[in-house]
Formats: structure tokens, sequence, C-alpha cells
């Protein structure tokens, strides 16, 4: 039952760190690789660079909600949006996610 998750190239749940400047602050958010990856893909969709659209996502989400507790979530469920939009297309590659 389980071995499409569970058979899933090891690739795909690296945990990878990324450095960027958020609300004036530098900080880092660890996701794994498939998240990265549509991230990426998110924000070149949107005409931004990764770190541009990391910075207009948070600030457009403080200015909804008022605050953000944990934006790795928000980053995870926002790929969960994207990849339903899109018919459940998920990347089963990992590529370039650094």
């Amino acid at each position: 039952m389980c071995e499409i998750y569970a058979g899933q190239n090891p690739e795909r749940y690296r945990p990878i760190n990324r450095s960027v400047r958020i609300g004036g602050h530098s900080t880092s958010i660890q996701l794994e690789a498939a998240f990265w990856i549509l991230i990426d893909e998110i924000a070149k969709e949107q005409g931004y660079t990764t770190a541009q659209f990391l910075s207009k996502l948070y600030d457009e989400a403080l200015e909804i909600n008022g605050s953000i507790s944990n934006f790795s979530s928000l980053l995870r469920t926002s790929c969960l949006i994207y990849a339903d939009r899109r018919g459940g297309m998920v990347p089963a590659h990992v590529e370039a996610a650094e």
C-alpha cells in the first residue's frame, strides 16, 4: 500500500537550508528538496527570483493574517495548493534543488 511513498528517492526528502532575507532580516529556511523545487517553480512562474517570491509571500501573508507563526509550514502548504491547482502534478525528480 505505501510503496509509492516509502519507495521514493531519498533525495526528495533531503533537508536543504537556504539563507534568505525576509522582512529586512536574514534568516535560514529548511525545507525538503521536493518543496524547494516547487517553490523555485512558483517563483519563476510569478516572474520573481525565489528570494523575491519568498519576501513577497511573507509580506502579503503578514498583511492578510497579521502574523506568521510558522513560515516553513506556510511554504509547504503553498506548495500543496500549487500542486493541487496544476492537477496534482508534483515532479518526481530532484534537480538543482540547492
